[in-house]
């Protein structure tokens, strides 16, 4: 097993130690990092989508920060901005980071940011740079974002635009957990209260006996999933996946009914990065098509517009994919 896959393994178990019942969760959360994306994760409050990017930045040699969006907050809040020095008889302007300067950006409730704040965060996700008073300031080589959205509550929210939509790798959907793992979970909350009272933090304690995965652990990763094969035939099955959402009817009615604007380019190139990746991570060299459509939900369910008559019938984009991958054959 390569080094590289270990560790990761090793810090993908870490993070499970914190999550109960969201594995797929963790799964995206490794995918996302290693194939050099962003995540757009949707939940109802509760369901440990800030535990688990918390765990992930705990457990990784990385910077953590956390954006709590409201609607009066201001692009400056999020970038950074110019401040006025002065010193000996004379002033400078410099440049004070803002949190989006982080490894690992958590962006909490992310649709209640007004447009100026999601075009200011749209730049780093995509440019992995910022812009302020004409000046470009990179953003550091390992950089993610995942911004969080409650699907439920809409008052004092921004829907977000499509064309920042896209930006995301994925889209990943938090649902309650079983009655069982509830129960493991508060037993594991109600063990980490007991160790801190007893010893202090926990995350502390954690911390001292587990090094943190080094960062090269990411960047060899990402070296080695480049190197995963992909046959013709496959890169042709995932561009027939995304060329389906753009010509529905011509798979079924029901399709052409209800996808109004299909998947651009970027859906075909995330699948490849997401694809490689999680046959990386399953210890394979190659990529078969159980990997595509392991992460096909993620990378589509977002890129998909539907149309008024497919929300009329309570059609969801995860039924549309369903009706996609079943109808296009690999060839």
């Amino acid at each position: 097993m390569p080094g590289s896959l270990q560790q990761i393994q090793d810090l993908k178990s870490r993070i499970q130690q914190s999550i109960i019942g969201q594995e797929d969760v963790v799964d995206r959360l490794i995918i996302g990092l290693l194939a050099n994306g962003n995540l757009l994760v949707e939940g109802l409050p509760g369901l440990a989508k800030t535990r688990a990017i918390k765990a992930l930045a705990r457990n990784l040699e990385a910077d953590f920060s956390r954006i709590q969006f409201t609607p009066d907050l201001l692009p400056s809040d999020v970038t950074g901005t110019e401040v006025y020095h002065q010193s000996g008889g004379t002033g400078t302007f410099r440049f004070e980071k803002g949190p989006i300067f982080a490894n690992i950006v958590l962006a909490d409730e992310i649709n209640r940011a007004p447009a100026k704040v999601q075009a200011a965060l749209l730049e780093a996700m995509e440019e992995r740079q910022v812009t302020v008073s004409g000046t470009t300031h990179v953003m550091d080589p390992l950089f993610m974002v995942m911004a969080t959205q409650n699907p439920v509550e809409q008052e004092g929210t921004y829907p977000l635009p499509e064309a920042q939509m896209d930006r995301f790798l994925m889209h990943v959907l938090i649902t309650y957990p079983p009655v069982a793992d509830e129960v493991k979970v508060v037993e594991l909350v109600r063990a980490e209260e007991q160790a801190a009272l007893a010893s202090g933090s926990e995350e502390r304690k954690e911390t001292s006996a587990n090094p943190p995965v080094p960062q090269s652990a990411v960047f060899e990763a990402r070296t080695d999933i480049a190197a995963v094969h992909v046959s013709e035939a496959l890169v042709r099955y995932m561009a027939d996946l995304v060329q389906a959402t753009r010509t529905p009817a011509l798979y079924t009615d029901e399709l052409g009914r209800w996808i109004e604007i299909g998947a651009s380019p970027r859906a075909s190139i995330a699948l490849d990065k997401c694809g490689r990746t999680h046959a990386w991570l399953a210890g394979r060299d190659y990529v078969d098509p159980l990997d595509v459509q392991a992460i096909v939900h993620d990378v589509l369910r977002h890129r998909l517009t539907l149309s008024f008559e497919a929300e009329g019938d309570g059609v969801t984009p995860d039924d549309m994919i369903d009706e996609i991958v079943k109808n296009v054959a690999l060839t």
